[in-house]
């Protein structure tokens, strides 16, 4: 990797990353205290696991009395030139706070097409009591974020699909017309959601559908507060908002469906 924290209070602040033969551009150990902000991480030519990681998977140690933080951080894939990611940032560590940080698979400037700036997944958040404020994710092929760790906590999602899709078989997820802005695996019994939005633009494709926006377990600990789906002048369509509730986006109008409160 180009950068490796592993001790507490490192700082890496106003810098620009590029990979070199698809290494990791930053890795964070499970330590207290790292604080990563004001970065641009591009994605190179070859493609990398991953671009941000904060901490090893299966991470364990409990960082509340001095969490991680990642602020302000811009990680693209493609938009300066070609570049690949399997997936933005993982987040395996404990009490990360993630503030302010823009996740974008490019869908305009240079380096960009459906195979050209392939990428997969832009977060995914698998340690406990993360909380996300004002995350900016976009154009992932499956998932845009996905989340597995308990207790999360999501306050403001901004997220397009991939508006480049070719065709339904390309953002086909099993029997599921397309893989969710947002997910919360099976697993998790306790996640929290205020003011999240997903809008698409199938401009290659009109004619995509998705079954929802937003996908998550039905169980009492698992709550969303003001979503929303909307489809940008009939350019594909939302069948639902979460799971199988919410209305149908329909026609060309470019109104939203919304859920006030779910379940």
């Amino acid at each position: 990797m180009l950068f490796e924290v592993g001790g507490a209070l490192g700082v890496v602040d106003g810098a620009t990353v590029v990979p070199d033969n698809g290494v990791t551009a930053i890795k964070v150990a499970d330590v207290d205290g790292v604080r990563l902000a004001g970065l641009l991480v591009d994605a190179g030519p070859v493609n990398s696991p991953v671009l941000v990681q904060i901490g090893p998977d299966n991470a364990t140690a409990h960082h509340a009395a001095d969490p991680t933080t990642l602020q302000d951080v811009f990680i693209r894939v493609g938009g300066a030139g070609p570049g690949s990611a399997t997936a933005g940032a993982v987040v395996n560590s404990d009490d990360v706070i993630i503030d302010r940080t823009w996740i974008w698979r490019a869908d305009h400037g240079a380096g960009v097409g459906w195979n050209t700036n392939p990428a997969d997944y832009g977060l995914l958040v698998r340690g406990d009591d993360v909380p996300g404020t004002g995350l900016f994710v976009e154009h992932f092929k499956k998932y845009d974020v996905e989340w597995s760790g308990e207790r999360g906590r999501t306050i403001f999602f901004q997220n397009e699909k991939a508006d480049d899709a070719p065709n339904q078989a390309a953002v086909q997820n099993g029997a599921t017309k397309g893989f969710a802005a947002y997910k919360v695996d099976d697993t998790v019994t306790s996640h929290e959601g205020w003011g999240l939005g997903s809008y698409c633009y199938f401009n290659v494709d009109p004619t995509i559908r998705m079954d929802h926006g937003f996908e998550a377990p039905v169980r009492p600990g698992v709550r969303f507060h003001d979503l929303l789906v909307v489809s940008l002048g009939g350019n594909g369509q939302y069948e639902h908002v979460v799971n199988g509730t919410g209305a149908a986006t329909s026609g060309t109008s470019t109104t939203p469906s919304t859920v006030v409160a779910y379940p």
